[in-house]
């Protein structure tokens, strides 16, 4: 049985854009789409817009960190019969300010254990700038032991 045929004729990319489309603040309010995920990775962009900016005119260090952990979530809950994975911890570093018009993260397993996960973030803007670097560990929750 193909993956698409265990998920209902879903892709894996589908399913998960399916499941994230309820996390609001990050589709909606900060205005984040899933161009790519499969099992430990993701690729999320976010056009940058006028409410993403602090008040120096440069993107804010909380609408970048939410691009980070939804691309983490992404990645660590795709092909996941049962997405479960939370973060546990997170540490971000901000490196450069954005330069561009767009927000790219891209979400690499480091470990992706049973109950626990570590990912790398990496955050840049269109341009190639490096604006952010994550990590962040997962937990699994509600698994039957």
């Amino acid at each position: 049985m193909t993956e698409t045929e265990k998920t209902g004729g879903q892709t894996p990319l589908e399913r998960i854009r399916d499941i994230f489309q309820n996390d609001r603040f990050a589709t909606e309010a900060a205005g984040i789409i899933i161009e790519d995920a499969r099992p430990g990775y993701s690729r999320c962009v976010m056009e940058i817009k006028a409410h993403h900016l602090n008040a120096r005119g440069a993107v804010m260090g909380g609408a970048i960190f939410t691009l980070a952990d939804f691309a983490g979530a992404v990645a660590v809950n795709c092909g996941k019969e049962q997405p479960n994975t939370v973060a546990l911890h997170a540490d971000i570093t901000f490196l450069s300010p954005a330069k561009g018009k767009q927000l790219i993260a891209e979400a690499s397993s480091i470990k992706d254990g049973r109950t626990a996960s570590l990912y790398d973030i990496d955050i840049r803007d269109e341009l190639g700038t490096k604006v952010a670097r994550a990590s962040i560990n997962g937990f699994a929750v509600g698994l039957k032991k």
